[in-house]
C-alpha cells in the first residue's frame, strides 16, 4: 500500500507551530489554512479555523483504544465537540526539544491512561481556559461569566458566542495559567461513555500505514539473518554467490552477528539471503536443548538459594499442624509474542542526520536506539512513530530492529532503506515469554481451611536480562506479580502461613514483557493450585475462595459478580464443567468464571464471564472490547503457545507450527464493567490472566483431568 493514501491528520506528526513534520517524500494534502501554519493552543490541543480539534496522543495505539481513550480526557476538559476530534502522534524529537511537554512515551504495563490521565486532562483544562480567555476579551466580557461547551465559549448574559476555531491562534499567544482545576466526575460528560473510537476508520478504508507500508523515494530494501542461537556471531558470508542477481544492491554485516542483504524490492533482497552462503559460529550455546533448560528448573525447584517476594507467618508450622499436604508441580514454557506485522523499520542515515520510521510501543526508546545505532547525538536525530500492527511487549523495550535498520542505512548514506524481518526470523529473534516451573504445597486443616501456602517458583528474570539495575539486592521483584504482599500486583488472599520464593534461572533464550507479563503464569499457578485444594477438601472453590478474601473486598466483589452472572452452583449437563478465577493486576481487580465441556476428549468452551473493576472505567465498550480480545491472546497462549529450544534455537518458525486460536474456538464473553471509583487501573492486560485457570478448573469440573503444564496441546482431557 503507497503511503500516499495517508491523511495529513492521522499522520502528520506535529504541526507548523512546532516545526515537526513527519515528510515521507510525498505530497501531503493540506488544506489552505494548513500549509499557512496551524495554530497550537498548546502541546496537547491543535484547533483548525473550522473547529477541527486536533489532540497529541504521546501513547501508541495497537489497536486496544488508548487513543480514543486519552483524546476523551483531553476533551472531556477541553469542552469540545467529540464529532470533531482527530489525533495525532508528537515526535519524541520534539519531546526532547520541548522539556519532554507530552511525558512517557511508552506503552505498556496497561499504564497508557491510568499514568498519564492526570497530566492529558491538565492539558485540556489549560487550553480551555486559554480558549476561554480569548474569546471573553473578544467578546469585551469577564472570563469568568462564559461557559464552554461543544467547542463554543458563550456568554449567556449578552447572548454572544465564539467558536473556538475564531479564537485559537489568540489562545494561543496568552500565558498558560499557573493551576487548573479538573472537572469532577459528577461533571462527565465524556469520560464514562462509549464514544466511537477514533482510530478506526483508516484502518476500515485502507488508508492506515503501517510500517511495512512505508514506501520512500529512493527506497532500498533489506532482508535480515540473524545468528539464530543467542549469543552467536556472523563468522562470513560469500556475498559473491548473490553478484548480479536482478536488482540485488550488496550483502553486508550487520553488527557482529547478522548479514543483511540490500536490493530494490524486499522479495529480490529475500530471496538473495536465502541463497547466501553464511557460516555461523554458534558458540557454547549451541548445546542448549528445551530438556537442558527443564532440567535446570528442576534443579530451581529444590535449591536453597531463592529471592522472598511474599512472607507471612511460619510456613513450616502451618504445614506441619496440616490435617492433609497437598503438592503440585506446573509449569508455563517460552512463548513469541507474534504479532501480524514482523519486525521493521526504514531509516535515513547522513553524516549529520538520521531518521527513522517505525512501529514502536516507545517512541523515546526508538530514537535511543536510532541515535545510539547512528553515531549521532538524539538531537540529530528524529523517530516517526507508526501504529504498529500488533506490539505486545515486542516493541516496547526491545528495539533490535530499528539498530539493525540504522546500521545497515549508514552503510547507504542519504538513502532511505526499508529493513523488513521474515516471519521466520521474528519468530528465531523474539524476545520470549519467560519459562519458570513452580512448586505449591497447601496444607488443609481438619475444616478444610487453609493453614499454609508454600510457593516455589524456578525460571527466568526478565528484568536481569532487560534492565539489570531494576533488581533489588538481586531479586526481580516483578516475578512476583500478582503474588506482592501490596501495590499494584497484589496477592489477593489473606493466609495466615505464607512463603512464596523465587530461585533464579536464565537459560540463555532471552525474555521479554509478554502481553501480561507475570500475571500470565502467577494466576495459572495460584488459582489453579487453590480449586485443587478446595476439591481435595471437599468444599466448594468459590466458598474455598471467600475465606481467604477477607479484608479484599473489591476482589471478592468481582468475583461474586463473575460467579453470579454465570450461573455459578447452577446444574450442568453432563461433560460440562465451570471454573475460577480472580486477582489483582495492573491495579485493577478482575474474575473469570468460565463454562466448557469435553466430549470425547475435545474441549468446547462454551462461555467466559468476565467481571473487571479498574476503579474508573473511561470507555466502557472499549473495556468489554479489551477484555474479549485478552481472552483471545490468554487462551491462544493456554491452548497452542509454546516455543521449545534445540541446538540452542528455537524450533518453532511460523504459523504452522506456533499456531493461534482460530474463530471457531472462541467462547461468548460476557464482561461485567464495575468500576467502584477513586482509582485508575488497567485494562488491556489484568483479564489475560484469569482466562487460562478459570478454563483449566473447569476442565477439571468437568472431566476430573488436572492440567498442570501449559499449553494445553495435545494433552488428554479426560482421566
Amino acid at each position: 500500500m503507497s503511503a500516499t493514501l495517508l491523511s495529513r491528520r492521522e499522520f502528520v506528526i506535529g504541526t507548523a507551530a512546532t516545526g515537526v513534520g513527519l515528510s515521507v517524500g510525498m505530497t501531503l494534502p493540506l488544506s489552505a489554512n494548513a500549509a499557512q501554519g496551524t495554530p497550537e493552543v498548546n502541546a496537547w490541543v491543535v484547533i483548525d479555523p473550522d473547529d477541527t480539534v486536533t489532540i497529541r496522543i504521546a501513547r501508541t495505539e495497537m489497536g486496544q483504544g488508548t487513543a480514543t481513550g486519552l483524546a476523551q480526557l483531553v476533551a472531556e476538559e477541553l469542552g469540545c465537540d467529540w464529532d470533531r476530534v482527530t489525533w495525532e502522534y508528537p515526535t519524541p524529537g520534539n519531546n526532547l526539544k520541548r522539556d519532554r511537554v507530552w511525558g512517557s512515551f511508552s506503552t505498556g504495563g496497561s499504564r497508557g491512561i491510568r499514568s498519564s490521565h492526570q497530566y492529558v486532562r491538565e492539558g485540556g483544562a489549560t487550553a480551555r481556559l486559554l480558549l476561554t480567555e480569548a474569546a471573553a476579551n473578544a467578546m469585551g466580557v469577564p472570563a469568568s461569566e462564559c461557559t464552554v461547551e461543544k467547542s463554543r465559549v458563550t456568554h449567556a448574559a449578552s447572548g454572544r458566542s465564539k467558536r473556538f476555531g475564531e479564537v485559537a491562534t489568540a489562545a494561543a499567544d496568552l500565558p498558560p495559567p499557573m493551576d487548573v482545576t479538573l472537572k469532577t466526575p459528577d461533571e462527565w460528560q465524556l469520560i464514562g461513555k462509549p464514544v466511537p473510537r477514533i482510530d478506526t476508520r483508516p484502518k476500515l478504508d485502507g488508508s492506515q500505514v503501517y510500517g511495512a507500508d512505508v514506501n520512500l523515494p529512493g527506497m532500498l530494501n533489506a532482508s535480515i539473518k540473524a545468528c539464530p542461537v543467542f549469543g552467536g556471531k556472523l563468522k562470513s558470508f560469500d556475498a559473491s554467490a548473490i553478484e548480479g542477481r536482478r536488482g540485488v544492491v550488496r550483502a553486508v554485516a550487520v553488527g557482529d552477528d547478522a548479514v543483511a542483504v540490500v536490493a530494490d524490492t524486499w522479495w529480490r533482497a529475500k530471496t538473495a539471503l536465502d541463497a547466501l552462503p553464511i557460516e555461523w559460529d554458534y558458540g557454547p550455546n549451541a548445546e542448549v536443548s528445551s530438556a537442558s533448560i527443564d532440567a535446570t528448573l528442576d534443579e530451581g525447584l529444590n535449591a536453597d538459594d531463592a529471592f522472598v517476594g511474599n512472607q507471612n507467618g511460619d510456613v513450616g508450622t502451618g504445614l506441619g499442624a496440616a490435617e492433609q499436604t497437598i503438592t503440585a508441580t506446573y509449569a508455563y514454557p517460552f512463548q513469541n509474542h507474534a504479532p501480524l506485522e514482523p519486525m521493521n523499520t526504514t531509516a535515513r542515515w547522513s553524516k549529520d542526520r538520521c531518521e527513522v520510521w517505525c512501529p514502536t510501543q516507545n517512541g523515546e526508546a526508538a530514537l535511543a536506539a536510532a541515535a545510539e545505532a547512528s553515531g549521532l547525538p538524539q538531537t540529530q536525530c528524529e523517530a516517526y512513530k507508526l501504529s504498529p500492527g500488533g506490539g505486545f511487549g515486542r516493541r516496547g523495550a526491545f528495539h533490535d530492529f530499528v539498530h539493525q535498520a540504522v546500521l545497515i542505512a549508514r552503510q547507504f548514506p542519504d538513502t532511505p532503506v526499508k529493513l523488513l524481518w521474515t516471519r521466520e526470523e521474528d519468530m528465531a529473534q523474539g524476545r520470549f515469554h519467560p519459562v519458570t516451573k513452580a512448586r505449591l504445597t497447601g496444607g488443609l486443616d481438619e475444616n478444610g481451611k487453609l493453614s499454609g501456602l508454600r510457593v516455589r517458583i524456578s525460571g527466568q528474570s526478565i528484568l536481569a536480562a532487560v534492565f539489570p539495575g531494576a533488581l533489588r539486592d538481586g531479586a526481580d521483584l516483578a516475578t512476583f506479580q500478582c503474588l506482592l504482599p501490596g501495590g499494584e500486583h497484589a496477592f489477593t488472599y489473606s493466609v495466615d502461613n505464607l512463603l512464596i520464593d523465587h530461585a533464579m534461572r536464565n537459560p540463555h533464550v532471552p525474555p521479554g514483557f509478554w502481553r501480561g507479563v507475570n500475571v500470565n503464569q502467577n494466576v495459572v499457578y495460584v488459582e489453579c493450585f487453590l480449586d485443587e485444594l478446595a476439591h481435595a477438601a471437599g468444599r466448594d472453590p468459590l466458598d474455598f475462595r471467600h475465606d481467604l478474601l477477607e479484608g479484599h473486598p473489591l476482589a471478592r466483589a468481582v468475583l461474586d459478580a463473575a460467579a453470579e452472572r454465570a450461573g455459578w452452583g447452577e446444574p450442568l449437563s453432563e461433560g460440562h464443567g465451570r471454573g475460577l478465577a480472580v486477582c489483582k493486576a495492573f491495579d485493577s481487580f478482575v474474575a473469570a468464571c468460565a463454562e466448557v465441556s469435553v466430549e470425547n476428549g475435545k474441549l468446547r468452551m462454551h462461555k467466559i464471564t468476565a467481571a473487571t473493576d479498574p476503579g474508573v472505567a473511561v470507555n466502557p465498550q472499549q473495556i468489554e472490547a479489551q477484555v474479549a480480545g485478552s481472552f483471545v491472546y490468554g487462551l491462544s497462549a493456554m491452548l497452542y503457545g509454546k516455543c521449545t529450544v534445540a541446538d540452542g534455537a528455537i524450533v518453532e518458525s511460523n504459523f504452522d507450527d506456533y499456531p493461534s486460536m482460530r474463530l471457531a474456538e472462541m467462547p461468548e464473553v460476557e464482561t461485567i464493567v464495575m468500576p467502584s471509583g477513586g482509582f485508575w487501573g488497567g485494562v488491556g492486560e489484568p483479564t489475560i490472566a484469569v482466562a487460562a485457570p478459570a478454563v483449566l478448573n473447569a476442565i477439571f469440573a468437568a472431566t476430573g483431568r488436572r492440567i498442570r503444564e501449559l499449553p494445553i496441546g495435545d494433552q488428554a482431557l479426560t482421566v
